[in-house]
């Protein structure tokens, strides 16, 4: 939803989104959705928001699909559903689409609507990292810090985590257990005290390899 302000400009979009959306456009149903999801420009009201999203995710529409996943894990205007939440978000990363990958991942790696494996999870945090994905990339850093689905490698590990903080986006990350996953900047200072001057710098040169061979890495 890109260009939509509060008061009467939301009012509008609502009124052009809901007449692109009854003609079956999946963009604007998905756009009426979210209208609906934040209450701008009508009432706040999930159950018209998942409506119309579905339609959206129903039509392929990868950002319908992973928003529709999201509503099923959080319980927004749908009864909380983790298998249904892991069914959407599969069939958007399918499609390429970052967020949902990483999304999968963290259902592997909970095990939230799928059967716990990390090696899943290491495949679907790899795909959205290679995107972009600081979350993703954090993640799989992780997970070869942790020795979960990878075999362990803190100079690999370093440089995922180095690549995610360079996007600039430490934050709280959470798995969708609710347990608290360290900052890129923790995650680093935890792997560092396993690494000697030569690793760190040996770890420092592969990241930059890394960029330089995939840009997108750095959103």
């Amino acid at each position: 939803l890109k260009g939509v302000g509060p008061g009467k400009d939301s009012k509008e979009a609502v009124e052009w989104f809901r007449k692109a959306a009854d003609q079956g456009l999946a963009e604007a149903q998905y756009n009426l959705g979210l209208m609906y999801h934040h209450g701008e420009g009508v009432a706040e009201d999930h159950k018209k928001a998942v409506e119309w999203i579905r339609k959206a995710a129903d039509q392929g529409l990868a950002e319908a699909q992973h928003k529709l996943g999201s509503m099923y894990n959080a319980g927004k205007g749908v009864q909380r559903d983790e298998k249904e939440s892991a069914k959407w978000q599969l069939k958007a990363a399918l499609q390429g689409y970052a967020d949902a990958q990483c999304d999968v991942g963290v259902n592997y790696a909970a095990g939230s609507g799928v059967q716990k494996d990390f090696k899943q999870a290491a495949k679907w945090f790899r795909k959205a990292s290679e995107q972009g994905d600081a979350n993703g990339q954090l993640y799989l850093g992780s997970l070869y810090y942790q020795s979960q689905g990878v075999k362990k490698d803190n100079i690999t590990a370093y440089a995922w985590v180095t690549i995610a903080a360079a996007n600039e986006k430490e934050r709280a990350y959470r798995l969708r257990s609710g347990e608290n996953i360290p900052t890129p900047k923790e995650v680093r200072g935890s792997i560092i005290e396993e690494m000697t001057p030569e690793q760190i710098a040996k770890a420092e040169a592969l990241a930059k390899e890394m960029i330089k061979k995939n840009p997108k890495l750095i959103e």
